[in-house]
C-alpha cells in the first residue's frame, strides 16, 4: 500500500512554524534522476516557492546563498548511506535548512541527519515486485504535494494519492504493450557502440537515469542522456544509419520538443534503430490527466528495466551482479 497522507504529515510536521520559499532536491545518481520531474511539477504549481536540483556533492561545493531557515532540502539515497548525501544533510541542516531524507533504511546514515525520514521501497533491493504506489518517484510527489497545501493553498494530495494507488495496474499494462517491440529491438543493440536516450522535461530524469545507471553502469554501453531541444546544439551530428537512440515521448508542453528531434532521426537514422516509446500508447485512463505527464517517466523506467534485462541476457553480462567496482570497492 502507498503512503499514507499522516505519513506525509508527520514528514512536513517540523515546517508548520516556517516560512517555505526555497525547495533543493538533493541526491547523486538515480536517486538524482527522479528529482528533475519533482522540480518539473513544484514549477508547474507553485508562485510560492523555487526549486532547484542538485548533485549532493556539487550541492555542498557550490554553497547556494538561499539556502538557510526558508529553505526545505529533500534529499533521497537508496541505501541511506550514500556519503556525498550523507555529507549535503549535514551541510543543509547547518545552514538552518530544514532536511527529509528519502531512503529505504530509516535507520541509515541519512536518516540520523535529517529532521524527518520517510522510507519507500525498490523491487530490486529485495527481489519481491512492489506497489510503484510505494516508489521513491511517488514519496517525492507527495512531499511536494504536500508541501503546496501550506505554501500555496493548494490541495491536490488526495487527488494524487489516488492516482498512484491506480499507476500500477497502468505499469503492468505498459510492460505488455512495449513487450514484442523490447523483442525485437534487443538484437539490434546489442553490439552497439553507443546507445543514446533523448527526452525533456517530466521524462528527461528518466533518460538520464536509464543512460547513466543502467546502460553505463549494469551494461558498459558508451552512453548518453540528451535533452531534446539541446540535441539540435550539437548532439545530433552523431547521426547516421547505425546510431541507436531510445526516445521518450511525454505528454507535457515538452512533448513537442521531443517530437521534433524524433522527426529528424526518422529522416537520417534507421527506424530499426530508433525505439521510441510514446506517452500517448499508455492506458492512464483511471489517472487523473494533471498528473498523468509526471507519472509517465515512471512507466517508462519501470518498463525499460525489461530491455535492459534482455540486452543482458544476449550480452552475457548479468545486471546487478556484473558490475565492476559500484558496491564492489569504496576506496574512492
Amino acid at each position: 500500500m502507498p503512503k499514507t497522507l499522516n505519513d506525509i504529515d508527520a514528514a512536513l510536521g517540523g515546517l508548520s512554524a516556517r516560512a517555505i520559499t526555497s525547495v533543493f532536491l538533493v541526491a547523486c545518481g538515480g536517486s538524482l534522476s527522479i528529482m528533475h520531474p519533482g522540480k518539473c511539477f513544484l514549477d508547474a504549481y507553485s508562485s510560492a516557492v523555487s526549486c532547484d536540483v542538485f548533485n549532493a556533492d556539487e550541492f555542498v561545493s557550490r554553497k547556494p546563498k538561499r539556502l538557510g531557515p526558508s529553505s526545505l532540502v529533500i534529499l533521497c539515497s537508496q541505501t541511506g548511506n550514500t556519503r556525498e548525501t550523507v555529507g549535503a544533510a549535514k551541510y543543509a541542516k547547518a545552514k538552518g535548512a530544514y532536511c527529509i531524507g528519502m531512503t529505504l533504511d530509516p535507520k541509515s546514515s541519512l536518516a540520523q541527519e535529517v529532521n524527518a525520514v520517510v522510507q519507500y521501497k525498490a523491487s530490486y533491493a529485495t527481489g519481491f515486485p512492489i506497489d510503484a504506489a510505494d516508489s521513491n518517484y511517488a514519496v517525492l510527489y507527495l512531499l511536494l504535494a504536500g508541501l503546496l497545501r501550506r505554501t500555496d493553498g493548494i490541495d491536490c494530495l488526495a487527488k494524487l494519492m489516488s492516482s498512484l494507488e491506480r499507476l500500477q495496474p497502468a505499469i503492468d499494462n505498459a510492460h505488455l504493450t512495449f513487450k514484442d517491440r523490447f523483442e525485437a529491438y534487443a538484437p539490434r543493440f546489442q553490439g552497439a557502440s553507443a546507445i543514446y536516450t533523448l527526452a525533456a522535461g517530466p521524462c528527461y530524469g528518466a533518460a538520464y537515469s536509464y543512460s547513466t545507471c543502467v546502460l553505463m553502469e549494469m551494461q558498459r554501453f558508451d552512453s548518453q542522456a540528451i535533452h531534446a531541444n539541446e540535441f539540435f546544439h550539437g548532439p545530433f551530428e552523431v547521426v547516421d544509419d547505425k546510431t541507436c537512440v531510445i526516445v521518450l515521448v511525454g505528454l507535457d508542453d515538452t512533448r513537442r520538443l521531443t517530437e521534433r528531434a524524433l522527426r529528424f532521426l526518422e529522416r537520417f537514422a534507421s527506424n530499426d534503430r530508433i525505439l521510441s516509446l510514446d506517452a500517448k500508447e499508455l492506458s492512464l485512463e483511471e489517472i487523473e490527466p494533471e498528473f498523468a505527464p509526471y507519472l509517465v517517466p515512471l512507466i517508462f523506467f519501470d518498463s525499460l528495466w525489461k530491455f535492459a534485462y534482455k540486452l543482458a541476457a544476449l550480452r552475457n553480462l548479468p545486471m546487478l551482479e556484473g558490475r565492476r567496482y559500484m558496491k564492489k570497492i569504496n576506496d574512492y
